[in-house]
Parts: structure tokens; C-alpha cells; sequence
């Protein structure tokens, strides 16, 4: 059986593999982070120890920074949640939009991750703009 810390290891490596040869402009944390810039938003990808065997890979795309969070806007983030196959809108203490997506990381495909990466940008790359239309705030690129 492998301990967390060689299994983490494992899987840092070959994310850091995978995101080196699937993207441009990845930017190395050397913590066990990563951000990947796509269009008005940026994916950031984190590992994480989770059990003695396993790891998590969490991506996190932050979508739009200070809008009005409004019931109208509120409800139509949980009516996206439901309809968006993978991932879901949250809110960071800042009260951030986010979008967010989480996958084991012990057998991971470089396909999936690419996947899922993508997934994650191209989705907070689409509805940042229907947000700030509707409720104000910044893009990230905006930042």
C-alpha cells in the first residue's frame, strides 16, 4: 500500500505532465497548484491529499467578483447547477462567483483531466458574461 505522501506525489506528477503538454501558459505554484488561463477566466487546479490511497484533483474557475447577489441572480445559479452536467456555481467567503469541480486523482486519464479542465474554463468562460449582465461585477481577466 502506498502512504499519502507518495501517492500525492504520484498524482502531482502526472498532472503536472498532463497540463504541461495539453496547455499554454500554465503557471506552476511548485505547491501543488496550477492556474490556466482560458479566455476571460483562469482554472486553477489544485491536488489534494484525501485518503491513504487516494488524492483529489480540485479545479476551481473564478467566474465574476463583486456582483449584486440578488434572489434572481441566486436562483438562477442553482437552476445552472442542475442543468450543467459536471461542476457547480458556488461562492467564495468574498461572495465570488466560482465554478467548481472536483475528480479522484489516483487513476485519471491525461483525456480526463484534460476534459475536465476545459470543461471548467469553457463553462466560467461563457456565463461570466450573462452574470455581469445581470448583476454587475468583474471577470476575471477584469481583476
Amino acid at each position: 500500500m502506498q502512504t499519502a505522501d507518495s501517492t500525492f506525489d504520484t498524482t502531482l506528477q502526472h498532472v503536472r505532465k498532463v497540463l504541461n503538454g495539453k496547455f499554454q501558459n500554465v503557471v506552476d505554484f511548485n505547491d501543488g497548484s496550477f492556474a490556466i488561463p482560458h479566455g476571460s477566466s483562469s482554472v486553477s487546479v489544485v491536488v489534494r491529499a484525501y485518503t491513504e490511497t487516494e488524492t483529489m484533483i480540485e479545479l476551481m474557475a473564478q467566474v465574476v467578483n463583486g456582483a449584486s447577489l440578488n434572489e434572481e441572480l441566486l436562483r438562477w445559479l442553482l437552476r445552472k447547477n442542475v442543468e450543467l452536467h459536471l461542476g457547480a456555481f458556488g461562492l467564495l467567503f468574498d461572495d465570488t462567483i466560482v465554478f467548481t469541480y472536483a475528480l479522484t486523482g489516483g487513476s485519471i486519464s491525461p483525456s480526463e483531466l484534460e476534459a475536465a479542465v476545459t470543461s471548467v474554463a469553457v463553462i466560467a468562460d461563457h456565463y461570466d458574461d450573462e452574470i455581469v449582465a445581470m448583476s454587475g461585477g468583474l471577470r476575471a481577466v477584469d481583476l
